[in-house]
């Protein structure tokens, strides 16, 4: 598979000839769904808690006698059936919201993933990208000259503090190291920057 390279004045440079494992692959829909909502489960913490009729302030004592009054029988105010009762099945902080996938099955949805990237023309891949003081406005620079003024994500092979400090205060780019990338952003974003050394990481990690 051959990828277009471009400099970061955003000329054409020598083409890359990476995996096809990792960039020819057929898009599998159900595959890359099924590793995006896994990843989103698996980030999920069990911080909620509800409580149940024995955890809620009530009385123990009866509302009403059980017969003569015309009303529903009652023992207990605390009843799932009151307002402000317990809950019948409460949640719990040990609610576990993670979801199995297995290393096979995460690699190739990130192949499917990369690969529509490029069939779509959504991956641009930078021979380096590096700023030479901690400036947004020389980083926001270097995207306009590539053409990539919108809403982006950087995959480095390793982020410089320089490059780290530029980019946080641009609202729609993100940078991340190749071993941070994610199957989320990867799909969030309309389009992915990555250097060539990190699609050597990439067909190291995945292919």
């Amino acid at each position: 598979m051959e990828l277009k390279v471009i400099n970061e004045q955003g000329q054409t440079a020598t083409a890359l000839q990476a995996s096809d494992v990792l960039f020819g692959r057929d898009f599998n829909e159900a595959l890359v769904h099924q590793i995006v909502v896994a990843y989103q489960a698996n980030a999920r913490s069990g911080d909620r808690q509800q409580k149940d009729r024995s955890e809620v302030k009530h009385t123990t004592t009866k509302p009403w006698r059980q017969k003569g009054t015309g009303r529903a029988r009652a023992g207990s105010n605390g009843s799932p059936l009151w307002r402000g009762g317990g809950r019948i099945f409460p949640n719990s902080p040990e609610e576990n919201f993670s979801q199995k996938v297995n290393k096979k099955m995460y690699r190739a949805g990130m192949a499917a993933i990369l690969s529509e990237l490029a069939r779509q023309d959504r991956l641009v891949v930078v021979d380096a990208l590096s700023v030479d003081a901690p400036k947004t406005k020389l980083f926001s620079q270097k995207l306009k000259a590539m053409g990539l003024e919108d809403s982006l994500l950087v995959i480095t092979d390793e982020l410089s503090e320089n490059l780290y400090l530029s980019s946080r205060n641009l609202p729609n780019v993100l940078v991340l190291e190749a071993h941070e990338a994610d199957p989320v952003s990867l799909v969030r974003f309309p389009k992915v920057l990555v250097t060539k050394n990190a699609v050597a990481k990439f067909e190291e990690m995945w292919a």
